[in-house]
């Protein structure tokens, strides 16, 4: 732990050194909920996001806020070693065009139906979920935008790695989005002590609604879950098709990073959110991507109960999106990628907002996080793919 603010009526207990101004508004908003559980946790990724900080943990009693999860519910990290130790350009690139013409990115579907048994099963589809369900055969296997990756990668363990970043698509934003607004209008008709425009709006865990939006969001995680395997597969696919099929693959490792679950911390049941923050209990292998041009990891968790056993997702921002792309330099981000020989996604200014130079130092993050995990492997861009 770097720093700890007491002026609230719940801590605030950081893994940074510096914090934004309007990051630390929206940590104070967490610590003055009625609700709020022990101490609030900001990881060393840790910016603002909508309502509750990116690279937050939160704990509550009694209370789920859909918004201390955010829009890409179960939004995560999959990676998974390779047989091989090394990739010429040339094979880089053919895979990488392997890749471009069989997984959507961005804003694109599949323009077929895909196999239905590869969503998940559910008994009895949740509201939102049942009327979203034919669009998401669409999306199944979609990479998505902003900052969602597929990224080639040389390990300090000798082998090429590959990493995927990406969510539940509009699946998960439309659940958001329906529960949020219920949540608001609730909370409006109640006079509650906090404030709408905290963007904090809360829905009590006995609630019909509570129930519905739980049941909906662990639909989107597990939706989240499907579409990294299958973008896996095509990646896995592109491999074999380039190397002949001589390749390899070991077990693949998953996490998410924005979600609510029940734990136990401190000796209560609490409901523990997470949005853009990831479990790291003891011995949990973990993944902690860097910026597209820097280094990524494989972690080991080390269990640490003062984050309320969590880390980082990622390196975290330190510009928006536009004022990266108004403020970076086109041909320095370019060159810094060219540099290490990286085939990467920067064309434009308006690539910028995903260049290295938007986000935070990896190294300082991983070093202010040296008491939640420990690095096991760590990885060197060599390809990026960006939604």
């Amino acid at each position: 732990m770097i720093s700890v603010c007491n002026t609230e009526p719940v801590v605030i207990k950081m893994w940074l050194e510096e914090i934004e101004d309007n990051t630390m508004m929206q940590a104070r908003n967490l610590a003055n909920l009625p609700f709020a559980f022990r101490h609030i946790a900001l990881m060393p990724d840790a910016h603002s996001g909508y309502g509750m900080p990116i690279g937050g943990v939160l704990a509550t009693k009694g209370v789920v806020i859909p918004n201390a999860v955010g829009v890409d519910i179960g939004c995560g990290m999959c990676a998974l070693k390779t047989s091989i130790d090394d990739l010429d350009t040339e094979a880089l690139k053919r895979i990488m065009s392997v890749i471009r013409r069989t997984v959507p990115l961005g804003f694109e579907w599949h323009k077929n139906k895909q196999d239905e048994s590869l969503l998940p099963v559910c008994d009895k589809f949740p509201e939102v979920v049942e009327r979203q369900y034919a669009r998401a055969l669409y999306q199944i296997g979609s990479l998505g935008g902003g900052n969602h990756f597929i990224e080639v990668q040389r390990g300090n363990d000798g082998f090429i790695w590959i990493m995927i970043h990406s969510g539940s698509r509009n699946l998960g934003k439309t659940v958001a989005e329906h529960y949020n607004k219920i949540a608001r209008k609730l909370n409006e008709r109640w006079h509650t002590t906090v404030p709408l425009s905290w963007d904090l709006a809360f829905l009590p865990i006995e609630s019909d609604e509570a129930n519905a939006y739980i049941k909906e969001m662990k639909y989107c995680v597990d939706f989240a879950l499907v579409n990294r395997r299958q973008i896996m597969e095509r990646v896995k696919e592109a491999f074999c098709e380039v190397l002949n099929g001589s390749v390899h693959f070991e077990e693949m490792i998953n996490i998410a990073h924005n979600y609510v679950v029940w734990e136990n911390h401190f000796n209560s049941d609490v409901l523990i959110h997470r949005k853009g923050a990831t479990r790291a209990r003891t011995g949990e292998t973990g993944i902690i991507p860097g910026s597209q041009g820097t280094k990524s990891y494989i972690v080991e968790g080390l269990g640490n109960p003062e984050s309320f056993e969590s880390c980082s997702h990622g390196a975290g921002r330190k510009m928006g999106r536009k004022q990266a792309q108004q403020n970076l330099n086109l041909s320095e981000e370019i060159k810094r990628l060219n540099d290490k020989g990286i085939i990467h996604a920067i064309r434009s200014e308006r690539d910028l907002d995903e260049a290295a130079g938007a986000y935070k130092d990896i190294d300082i993050v991983m070093a202010n996080q040296s008491d939640l995990v420990k690095i096991k492997v760590e990885l060197e861009p060599l390809a990026v793919i960006k939604g």
